[in-house]
């Protein structure tokens, strides 16, 4: 049986070979050069449309952990990326050229592969959706009127997450407006993280955030903005007094600190289960990530924030996984249809090449009659795939890696967990221990790359 890949960037192109490896016969479908994208400059398959780096190789950094559990399976796009690396200290930085040129010609050169050059316009029926963030609106039609028409999202509007750990509590209080909504785990305090602001503290905020850097994109990443998708610096310049009827409105709220109503207010939003990321609520934003971090630790309780995701806007394309996928990223109703790369809601080169390659173990696992699967939420790899299966649908965001997303250490002394580097080392332990333990337990045999 041919499968069939549409999609030739990092995820297809990591996906078809995956499948080439195991011995199925693969078609690779790219619309390039029948029809261009705004982003792309040539036809090679892998083509990095951005940035040169992958980002970290550290495993004591979430991307470098998810690098090195994806080389314990077999990476085609990673073996690529060494062979065109250049100087970057720690960071995977590569010449781009070249890395495509090496994605291209191993696909091409594949005996199980063939690369068709054409639009497709259907979903196939066993096969491999990896389009990315510029899917073609024909494709894109085809799959919300599959999915439905709340299950595709075409702007990404991303507010930057912040580490729990890294908020001053005894600033930051938590409730939520007339105490009228709470969550589980939460008590009668409300579900959200309040940071209140004086006047003052509010205009320096607004000559901060109306004067920071703007980042500008590519052409093809030009928003017409929205209500919904409006930048916060944007509406902070509609007017002072924007944001106080806006995302900082303080009505229904008391700062406990000073037993009265707050000037303004940022919120932030529990963004996994553990409730160890919070979303700054309404801050979706296109100030650069120097910019970001400078004017977002103004707000009170923030001074120290890390940030697991910082916010962006920009065109793209991604499904409503958690709303509408299984967990093996696959339509519900037709298991051998599988979706990988940006277009799932994961972020970056290095989350992209992870979903086509674990998209191409389990189609191949399908194809056999065995069961798909996915690793441990321990792993990096399968604390994205939680992500995308449980986070709330009704603000689902894309997301990238971070130490954020996996679960806690067990067993470990509460002082070891209070060094942050320590921490991470034993996250990169844990991690690498049972990528390998879970391809050992399915005999995911890493393809030769």
């Amino acid at each position: 049986m041919t499968v069939h890949v549409v999609g030739g960037g990092l995820a297809g192109s990591e996906a078809a070979w995956q499948l080439a490896e195991r011995g199925h016969d693969v078609v690779i479908h790219e619309m390039r050069p029948v029809r261009g994208t705004a982003a792309h400059k040539t036809d090679r398959l892998g083509e990095l449309v951005c940035s040169n780096t992958f980002k970290s190789t550290e495993t004591t950094n979430a991307h470098g952990l998810l690098k090195a559990e994806m080389r314990a399976l077999g990476s085609l796009i990673l073996a690529c990326a060494d062979e065109a690396r250049v100087p970057g200290g720690s960071a995977l930085t590569v010449d781009r050229a070249l890395c495509a040129q090496g994605v291209h010609e191993r696909i091409h050169g594949h005996a199980r592969i063939t690369v068709s050059r054409e639009e497709v316009r259907e979903l196939p029926d066993v096969g491999i959706v990896a389009t990315g963030p510029l899917t073609s609106d024909a494709l894109a039609e085809r799959i919300r009127a599959r999915l439905g028409v709340e299950s595709l999202a075409f702007y990404d509007a991303i507010a930057p997450v912040i580490a729990v750990e890294s908020i001053d509590q005894d600033i930051a209080f938590r409730a939520s407006r007339w105490g009228k909504e709470t969550m589980e785990g939460a008590g009668e305090d409300g579900a959200y993280l309040n940071c209140a602001m004086t006047r003052d503290e509010y205009e320096a905020f607004i000559d901060a955030l109306t004067t920071a850097d703007q980042f500008t994109a590519h052409e093809f990443d030009h928003v017409p903005y929205f209500e919904g998708c409006m930048p916060v610096e944007e509406m902070a310049r509609r007017g002072r007094e924007s944001l106080r009827f806006g995302p900082m409105k303080p009505v229904g709220l008391q700062d406990p600190r000073r037993a009265s109503r707050p000037h303004a207010v940022v919120q932030l939003r529990q963004e996994d289960r553990a409730g160890r990321m919070w979303n700054l609520v309404g801050f979706q934003t296109r100030l650069r990530i120097p910019e970001q971090a400078r004017v977002f630790r103004l707000i009170p309780g923030l001074a120290q924030a890390e940030f697991l995701r910082f916010g962006s806007i920009h065109r793209n394309s991604y499904v409503n996984a958690p709303a509408a996928l299984t967990p093996h990223l696959s339509l519900r109703d037709a298991p051998t249809t599988l979706f990988a790369g940006q277009i799932t809601g994961v972020e970056g080169y290095t989350e992209s090449s992870a979903t086509g390659l674990l998209a191409g173990i389990n189609l191949s696992r399908l194809l056999r009659g065995e069961t798909p699967v996915v690793p441990p939420p321990t792993t990096m790899m399968g604390a994205l795939y939680r992500y995308l299966r449980e986070a709330d649908p009704r603000h689902f965001q894309p997301m990238n890696a971070n130490f954020g997303l996996l679960d806690e250490l067990d067993g470990v002394p509460p002082r070891v967990l209070k060094d942050k580097a320590r921490k991470r080392e034993l996250f990169a332990e844990r991690g690498l221990a049972q990528v390998s333990a879970w391809r050992d337990a399915h005999a995911l045999a890493a393809a030769v790359a």
